[in-house]
């Protein structure tokens, strides 16, 4: 496993040191937030390669330093497992131990004072298939899970006032694909409805398709999506990337909707070096 950077003002690629790991990590399971204008990206858990044993391991990287640094551990090792950052704190929660079965505990970390401290549990023992911060709460869903037979659980954290509630099941059942936070809403690129990018209004509780066309076919799955300002990174197979440039419209109708958002999507073939490279994760740094 390793990082590969693209350097969106020149349009070129180029690796950082190798995180400083003693164990074997297999890219799928861990989790990464970034702090954007502060130039540091957190590594958190994650499984050692070729065993179901999760890690409490916890891993800064800072641009302008060009180097990794070892954070205080996390209480609770914890793979496949939800995180977001919200005024400046790493949050965690859920996900699966190192006894197989799935967590309910949450744990924050203050990145300047670098411990960890314990929060309240989710009140749903789960796994984490995607998470996002809106509004300022962590929002955790377990996603769609084969047969379809049910419909998949969802909490929501506040973290004034330390407490989970559960999340509507309008959007936990239009959750149908990996989320970015834009603007105050809720985009997924949904997997069942030809790719395309649909957003979530908190005050309708409902969903709607975005205007324009779906994600380009050159971006495969497994992807990772990421976003800054109105801009949309979404890293396919090989390691081509997409950026949906999305713009908000004012609509002049008597219709309910005020608004709709429009995606514009742009390419950036990969180099051909990376052909057959899986992204696990994308970030977006400042340097």
């Amino acid at each position: 496993m390793q990082w590969q950077v693209l350097d969106l003002t020149n349009m070129s690629w180029h690796t950082i040191p190798p995180m400083p790991c003693k164990e074997r990590i297999c890219p799928n399971g861990l989790s990464c937030v970034s702090i954007p204008h502060k130039g540091t990206l957190f590594v958190c858990g994650g499984t050692v390669s070729d065993m179901d044993c999760p890690l409490n391991l916890v891993l800064k990287y800072e641009i302008h330093k060009n180097r990794w640094s070892v954070m205080n551990k996390m209480s609770t090792a914890r793979s496949f497992f939800a995180s977001g950052i919200i005024d400046g704190m790493v949050y965690v929660a859920g996900g699966n131990s190192s006894e197989l079965y799935e967590l309910e505990s949450a744990e924050v970390l203050d990145p300047i004072k670098g411990n960890w401290k314990s929060i309240a549990n989710m009140g749903a023992n789960m796994a984490s298939y995607d998470a996002a911060v809106l509004n300022g709460k962590l929002f955790v869903t377990e996603g769609w899970l084969w047969p379809f037979l049910f419909s998949p659980r969802g909490q929501v954290y506040d973290p004034r006032s330390n407490s989970w509630e559960t999340m509507s099941a309008s959007l936990r059942e239009g959750w149908t694909g990996l989320s970015v936070a834009i603007d105050g809403h809720l985009f997924v690129v949904s997997e069942h409805e030809r790719m395309k990018l649909k957003v979530y209004d908190m005050k309708t509780d409902s969903w709607d398709i975005v205007a324009g066309s779906p994600l380009p076919e050159e971006i495969c799955k497994p992807f990772s999506i990421n976003s800054f300002e109105c801009r949309i990174y979404v890293i396919g197979y090989s390691l081509h990337v997409a950026i949906g440039h999305l713009r908000k419209m004012n609509l002049k109708c008597t219709s309910r909707k005020k608004w709709c958002y429009l995606v514009e999507w742009e390419i950036i073939n990969a180099p051909q070096a990376f052909c057959g490279w899986s992204p696990s994760s994308s970030q977006v740094v400042l340097g």
